[in-house]
């Protein structure tokens, strides 16, 4: 026993060192065989990696909210194609590094979409990285400053899916478009993004300030893409219409 405590260290079998001893009186209490026994050790020992990968991608990730595809309510929401989302969920849109952008106005579910899709890439076991646009542009400005571009290229290009949120929301800086440009041209038929946008393709060259980037970006971006275009009641505003309805009929009750 001592022997297979070392044996278990030696080769790093945390996990398994650690429940050798109820593995043991498990199999005298089950008769299990040698075989099983040591079938379940191993066993435990692939879970916990498993689990320290998974919580590694997670914290990688950076997904603001724990939203999967379960959350979302297509019911409430016309404006989206849910057989394209649900397309979208098998991940094969990963295989041949194809792209989906979400267009719509602010608050019709693009962001819980995108988050629900980078989800379910952790969970397959794809790196996943979520960022705004802004926090991107703000981003590739200090590297440069500091003079670790490629650096931060090297960054951007490594995840299998990146998802980048709310471009449009917000004005970038004057290198912003740039800057995200080259994001996008060094991960053009090499890996996925996502892009969630409240500007309308036909629109982008005005809100960008620079059409031949504009246009260049929208190139590599559509070349393989999903485009979901959403057009539908903002969940925010339902919610506070909902939670005023409740407060309304709140004080109604105690007057009466």
């Amino acid at each position: 026993m001592v022997h297979v405590h070392l044996y278990a260290d030696n080769l790093k079998l945390n996990d398994a060192a650690e429940a050798l001893n109820r593995v043991l009186d498990q199999a005298r209490t089950e008769r299990m065989s040698l075989t099983a026994a040591l079938e379940r050790l191993l066993e435990i020992e692939v879970e916990a990696t498993e689990a320290r990968k998974l919580a590694a991608r997670e914290r990688f990730a950076c997904l603001p909210e724990p939203w999967t595809l379960a959350d979302f309510d297509f019911a409430a929401q016309p404006g989206v194609d849910e057989k394209l989302i649900r397309d979208l969920a098998t991940l094969r849109f990963l295989d041949d590094a194809s792209n989906v952008l979400f267009v719509g106005p602010p608050g019709v579910g693009k962001t819980m979409l995108s988050v629900a899709l980078g989800r379910a890439a952790v969970d397959a076991g794809h790196r996943v990285y979520f960022t705004t646009a802004a926090e991107l542009a703000a981003k590739c400005h200090k590297v440069a400053l500091e003079g670790r571009w490629k650096t931060c290229m090297r960054f951007f290009a490594g995840p299998k899916l990146l998802i980048i949120d709310e471009l449009g929301y917000l004005p970038l800086p004057e290198d912003g478009a740039s800057a995200l440009f080259q994001v996008i041209n060094q991960r053009y038929l090499k890996s996925s993004t996502i892009l969630t946008t409240n500007v309308g393709i036909a629109d982008w060259a005005g809100a960008f300030g620079d059409a031949t980037v504009a246009a260049a970006m929208l190139d590599r971006l559509l070349h393989r893409a999903a485009v979901a275009g959403i057009d539908g009641p903002s969940y925010r505003l339902r919610g506070h219409q909902n939670q005023a309805d409740t407060m309304r009929k709140g004080v109604n009750a105690r007057v009466s």
